[in-house]
């Protein structure tokens, strides 16, 4: 059966070819070139393709005026509607109140534990998350996780390698969170870990952050440490890759992609890698995403 690995990277769009304004084209991003061939996609070559994989791009408009928001956007990619027509707007950095029923009920994640796959959620949360933290101020991809089951993995999980830090490193966990008894893990071994565990699941899935937050706050340098970190971890992914593992790497909205504003109306970066990555259709718009996961999955299930 074929296995699925759905990496989500917040904020990271498809942007002008300029290293001046776009961090893609200051980063050293051995990985991901190696993967499309030796180019990088951008508003100019939005499909890059090689050896590895291929980029495309996946609009995040969502036929809505305005500028792409986290919230709304992520909940299009969980469930395949489209929230922000929804909710007459783009919203974020979090999920709509009106719309958390339908990210609960609806998410690919909980469609496919529905339909009997096995399922990860590769994010680490300390155990109780979210605890007292109003819960209106928590992000799409744990509020699915929960109402699906699936947010089983806590700091234990951390210490064997059999979870990921959303922040792909596990510095936060030690140093803020006061885990220090943890291992210290590197981006590329965060990727190998995570390869390892979507070995054993029909679906998994991981979401990380922190391109956005570099897209908002990082400028230039922020932008680059944010995209060698992914190329990185990415790497790491790539070097464990069963031969029936696909991955499927898809954001919400750009930002990262040009330093000049934030949020951007470029497409969101869409990325099929591995050597099943020929057989995996590429959605063109958030909306697409959720029905290509679960059709993918369960594909052969009675």
């Amino acid at each position: 059966m074929p296995r699925l690995l759905v990496l989500f990277l917040d904020g990271v769009g498809i942007g002008p070819a300029d290293p001046a304004v776009n961090p893609f084209f200051k980063a050293h991003l051995p990985d991901l070139r190696q993967a499309l061939g030796g180019s990088l996609p951008s508003l100019s070559n939005p499909e890059p393709q090689g050896p590895g994989g291929r980029a495309f791009p996946v609009d995040a408009r969502l036929s809505t005026r305005g500028i792409p928001q986290s919230g709304t956007g992520q909940t299009t990619i969980l469930t395949g509607a489209n929230a922000a027509q929804l909710l007459g707007r783009h919203f974020g950095p979090w999920p709509p109140v009106r719309l958390r029923t339908l990210l609960e009920e609806r998410s690919f994640l909980r469609r496919t534990v529905a339909g009997g796959a096995r399922v990860a959620f590769a994010n680490a949360y300390p155990r109780g998350y979210p605890g007292n933290r109003d819960s209106r101020r928590v992000a799409a991809p744990p509020l699915a996780a929960r109402a699906a089951g699936l947010m089983d993995r806590h700091q234990e999980a951390l210490s064997r390698g059999t979870a990921v830090a959303s922040e792909i490193v596990n510095d936060g966990w030690r140093e803020v969170l006061g885990y220090g008894n943890l291992p210290e893990v590197t981006p590329r071994g965060a990727g190998v870990n995570l390869a390892r565990l979507a070995a054993e699941a029909d679906l998994t899935f991981f979401a990380h952050y922190g391109t956005d937050l570099a897209g908002h706050r990082g400028g230039m340098d922020g932008g680059i440490a944010a995209l060698e970190q992914v190329d990185a971890f990415l790497g790491g992914i790539l070097s464990e890759l069963s031969e029936n593992l696909s991955v499927l790497v898809v954001s919400d909205h750009g930002n990262i992609e040009d330093v000049r504003s934030g949020h951007t109306r470029n497409p969101a970066v869409g990325l099929s890698l591995g050597p099943l990555a020929a057989e995996l259709p590429s959605p063109r718009s958030l909306t697409e995403i959720a029905d290509l996961v679960v059709s993918t999955v369960l594909r052969g299930r009675d």
